[in-house]
């Protein structure tokens, strides 16, 4: 409870911070006005009560003007040093916050000035008084200490204020990594969803618009292609499944293996039951790589099959894959009419970036000299050995 109150102290207004401090010292002043005195002392008089209160007054605008504070409190203090006998205090509370506040606020230009202002006051006001050098020394002393303190202070708020900047700085970084990482996810969700659902799609109207054909002429081979129908739907939707559960969970979700370079096998027979003939061959010195790389091989080989279907009109179609020492390469080549999507299709552009995601390159375009369609696709497999 204690510290909540404290916790709504320093949060709240200046100004009413300043107030209650004013009304704070004024309490402290007012205790050698209301204890009982000896007849000896000096009178408890209303006059000298309301002086004393002017010297506090100025207080309400110590951070607004902390130097005039100090004038203020200085001259009103004066005042009632010299025209009025009355009750001393323990201590010049106002003058010493008001050194305070100086201290903790003003520019070292300032502080230097109104240090000599106020060591020449203290040494008059003690030659008016007891001219002890205990008395000097203490009030030296106890300014000192009020100087201190708000040079302390200021230290403080300084490596406060620079760490709540650091703070925040890293909060904005951390903002714009978080929003560069979502915009990251969101294309390859999107690049997923499109290399799915096209490749899907794409086999699944080649199948159906045979099926009548096939259902004429060629019972056995209509219900096949009904069944290549229902594969491919089901494959999508389960791929597709796993991806918008890992949307819908809030917390950071294990996602599911992608398809690698051991599900191609599947994807040539779901295109080779379109009607299209599909080789596939790997050389070089195969060997397991990374899953993302993996990944990455698979959409690719499935983008450009896709291609292949709706595009080429194709017989034929070759699929390789060259293991390097360095870097993988995937060629898909097809014997159709040699033209691949139009410029505004999603389908190159994702194969493109895929390839770039690994530090490699893709191309695509006719074959030279002949008929058919190509897509070559470099992957680097060793970054550090490429450098060398």
């Amino acid at each position: 409870m204690i510290r909540a109150f404290g916790e709504r102290i320093r949060h709240a207004d200046p100004r009413w911070q300043d107030l209650g401090l004013m009304l704070l010292v004024q309490v402290a002043t007012t205790i050698p006005f209301v204890v009982p005195r000896a007849p000896d002392e000096s009178p408890a008089d209303w006059p000298a009560y309301l002086l004393t209160t002017l010297v506090n007054v100025p207080l309400v605008w110590r951070r607004r003007a902390p130097v005039w504070v100090m004038f203020g409190v200085m001259a009103a203090g004066s005042v009632y040093r010299l025209s009025l006998d009355g009750p001393g205090q323990p201590l010049p509370y106002a003058a010493l916050i008001a050194v305070y506040t100086i201290a903790l606020l003003s520019s070292a230009r300032v502080r230097l000035v109104m240090g000599v202002v106020v060591t020449v006051a203290i040494v008059g006001s003690v030659a008016l008084n007891t001219t002890t050098a205990k008395e000097l020394l203490f009030a030296l002393f106890v300014f000192g200490a009020a100087v201190t303190l708000g040079r302390l202070q200021a230290t403080r708020q300084a490596y406060t204020a620079a760490v709540e900047d650091r703070a925040a700085q890293l909060e904005r970084a951390n903002r714009i990594e978080a929003e560069q990482a979502a915009a990251r996810e969101r294309a390859r969700i999107a690049r997923e969803m499109h290399d799915i659902l096209s490749h899907a799609v794409s086999l699944m109207i080649v199948q159906a618009e045979a099926g009548p054909v096939a259902v004429r002429r060629a019972p056995a081979r209509a219900e096949a292609a009904f069944e290549v129908i229902a594969e491919t739907g089901r494959d999508a939707m389960a791929q597709l499944r796993t991806m918008l559960g890992v949307l819908r969970t809030e917390e950071a979700a294990p996602r599911a293996p992608q398809p690698g370079i051991g599900a191609l096998p599947a994807l040539l027979d779901r295109v080779r039951a379109s009607g299209v003939r599909v080789s596939y061959e790997r050389t070089g010195e195969v060997r397991e790589l990374p899953a993302a790389l993996e990944a990455t091989v698979h959409r690719v080989v499935q983008e450009a099959l896709t291609n292949v279907v709706k595009h080429a009109a194709a017989s034929a179609v070759e699929v390789a894959l060259e293991y390097g020492a360095r870097a993988l390469t995937v060629r898909v080549t097809d014997d159709g009419r040699g033209t691949g999507p139009s410029s505004g299709g999603h389908g190159l552009i994702g194969i493109r970036e895929r390839a770039a995601a690994h530090g490699g390159t893709a191309e695509a375009g006719p074959v030279p000299g002949g008929r058919g369609f190509s897509v070559r696709v470099v992957l680097v497999t060793s970054p550090l050995e490429v450098g060398n």
